[in-house]
């Protein structure tokens, strides 16, 4: 096997990236700072060299061919881990470590950002950039070392770190109490009942724990985002079932109240990460602050 033809130049890899992510000759050359024709020679050469066939020509436009498409997937990849490992190593050679962390993005607002100046104060030479995420992360896009994500703690592949527990409350704007008739858990079957779109059976779940007729609900609207849902909530428009610790500010306030005791979850906030990011001094450092910061929480 020639490894040479295995490896094609970083040349040739980045012309056809950028043609394969806009379709267009044109596009990528403006993108690249080249002309047309050279972007277009340079996927030809990466043709010749690999033998296979990466565009198809349909009237003006090109089109990626299915095995074009497979090359593009999986070079998207290794291109994004490609930079990533030189964002590191120049971050480091400075001083300064980078760590892309993705986020729900409610609990980013609402629980990590608010004591995340305590980790700056810490480690002052390391950057965390945000990236909001409400599904699943993909971690082999390459573009994420590390997610604070929610779930019941089956992370095939990844290395996971138990945060939080997850405890669910109902809260209602205080304008729904009605002096004569307080909101009490048998009410709830009269409210309109909001929910997050991603947890639809969270609301069964919760009426027949307390022994309540799930037929009787009446569903209302749902939401993308638990902060949607929130205002929702303050609005009046009806009650919601969140995570407690989301609501925490709402409650102190008096802008939401309680309805019951909570409940807990069967799914628990972990920090997950595949172990290539294990290697990383800016994730280390991270790891280290947030476990330290929730058993003195937990204290």
């Amino acid at each position: 096997m020639n490894y040479r033809r295995l490896t094609p130049s970083m040349s040739l890899l980045l012309a056809f990236e950028a043609a394969a992510r806009h379709e267009s000759y044109t596009r990528a050359a403006e993108e690249l700072s080249l002309t047309q024709s050279a972007v277009s020679r340079q996927v030809q050469a990466l043709e010749a060299q690999l033998g296979i066939t990466l565009f198809r020509r349909e009237g003006r436009a090109i089109v990626l061919t299915d095995v074009g498409r497979l090359y593009r997937r999986e070079l998207t990849g290794a291109l994004a881990q490609i930079r990533n490992a030189t964002l590191q190593a120049v971050a480091y050679g400075s001083g300064v470590g980078t760590l892309r962390l993705a986020l729900l993005p409610t609990f980013g607002s609402k629980w990590l950002l608010p004591r995340l100046h305590h980790f700056y104060e810490a480690n002052p030479g390391v950057q965390v950039h945000i990236h909001s995420r409400i599904q699943a992360v993909d971690f082999d896009e390459g573009d994420i070392d590390a997610a604070i994500s929610v779930g019941s703690g089956d992370w095939p592949g990844l290395v996971a770190h138990r945060l939080l527990d997850e405890s669910m409350v109902v809260v209602a704007s205080p304008s729904v109490f009605a002096p004569s008739a307080p909101l009490t858990i048998e009410a709830l079957a009269e409210q309109t009942l909001l929910q997050v779109a991603s947890h639809p059976p969270l609301w069964i779940e919760w009426f027949s724990r307390h022994g309540l007729d799930p037929t009787r609900m009446r569903g209302g609207p749902s939401f993308e985002l638990t902060s949607h849902l929130i205002q929702a909530v303050r609005a009046g428009i009806g009650v919601g079932l969140v995570p407690q610790l989301l609501v925490e500010d709402e409650l102190r306030q008096g802008q939401l109240v309680t309805v019951g005791k909570s409940v807990t979850s069967p799914r628990a906030y972990y920090l997950v990460y595949p172990p290539r990011s294990s290697v990383l001094p800016s994730l280390d450092a991270f790891r280290q602050w947030l476990l330290a910061d929730i058993g003195e929480l937990d204290e």
